[in-house]
C-alpha cells in the first residue's frame, strides 16, 4: 500500500496542492499544472494513478475533467497530517523550531488545514514553550500574506498552560478538545490531566 503513496515528486506536489486546499476544491489538470509547475504528461499520468488507488475522483464539467482528493480515502488523515508537517504553516514551524525557542508542543487545527473558516473563538495554531516572539509573528505574517486570511494562534509558556490544565480553563479545554494535527511534541503529554 507504501508504493501507491510515496512514488513520485509529482504526486508529492500533487498531495500537497490537494490537501492544502479547502476541502471541497476541484482542480482543472492545466490549474494542476501550473500550481506544481510540472509537465502536463507527469501530472496526466499521477492524477490516472491516484484515481485508480482511489486517493482522487474526477468529474466533467463544461468539457474540463475536474479533480478532488477522495476525503474518505483510508490514508487521509494520515496525509493531512504529513502535508501540515511539510508546507504551508505547519511546514514553517517545524522548519524554524530552533528560531522560535524551547517549544514543548506546537499544534494546528483540522479545521484550519481543510481550509474551514474560523470564528473570533476559534484557535488555529497552539504554541507551548519558551517563545520568541517576533520570530512566531513573522512566520504567521508571512502565512496570513499567502492565504490572505487571518490566522487565530495562541502561545504561552509551560507553567502557564499547565496552570490553564489545570484550573479547567474552558479556553484551554475548548482549544485541546478540537481535532488537530500535532507539529511538536507529544499529544498524549499534551492532554495529561485534561478529563474529557
Amino acid at each position: 500500500m507504501l508504493e501507491e503513496l510515496f512514488v513520485s515528486r509529482v504526486r508529492v506536489k500533487i498531495l500537497q496542492l490537494f490537501l492544502s486546499a479547502p476541502a471541497e476544491s476541484l482542480f482543472h489538470v492545466r490549474e494542476i499544472v501550473r500550481r506544481v509547475s510540472e509537465e502536463i504528461n507527469a501530472v496526466r499520468r499521477e492524477l490516472a494513478r491516484m484515481e485508480k488507488f482511489g486517493q482522487v475522483t474526477s468529474e466533467w464539467r463544461a468539457n474540463r475533467r475536474l479533480y478532488r482528493f477522495r476525503r474518505d480515502y483510508i490514508f487521509y488523515k494520515e496525509l493531512l497530517s504529513l502535508v501540515a508537517k511539510t508546507s504551508g504553516l505547519g511546514g514553517n514551524i517545524v522548519k524554524n523550531k530552533t528560531k522560535l525557542g524551547k517549544l514543548k508542543f506546537a499544534f494546528i487545527s483540522t479545521r484550519f488545514l481543510k481550509g474551514g473558516l474560523s470564528n473570533t473563538e476559534d484557535v488555529d495554531l497552539l504554541v507551548v514553550g519558551n517563545i520568541v516572539l517576533p520570530e512566531l509573528q513573522s512566520i504567521i505574517a508571512d502565512e496570513q500574506a499567502k492565504k490572505e486570511t487571518e490566522i487565530n494562534y495562541s502561545f504561552m509558556d509551560e507553567p502557564e498552560f499547565r496552570f490553564r490544565v489545570k484550573r479547567r480553563d474552558p479556553f484551554i479545554l475548548r482549544v485541546l478538545m478540537q481535532p488537530k494535527v500535532m507539529l511538536l511534541g507529544d499529544e498524549d503529554e499534551l492532554l495529561e490531566g485534561v478529563i474529557v
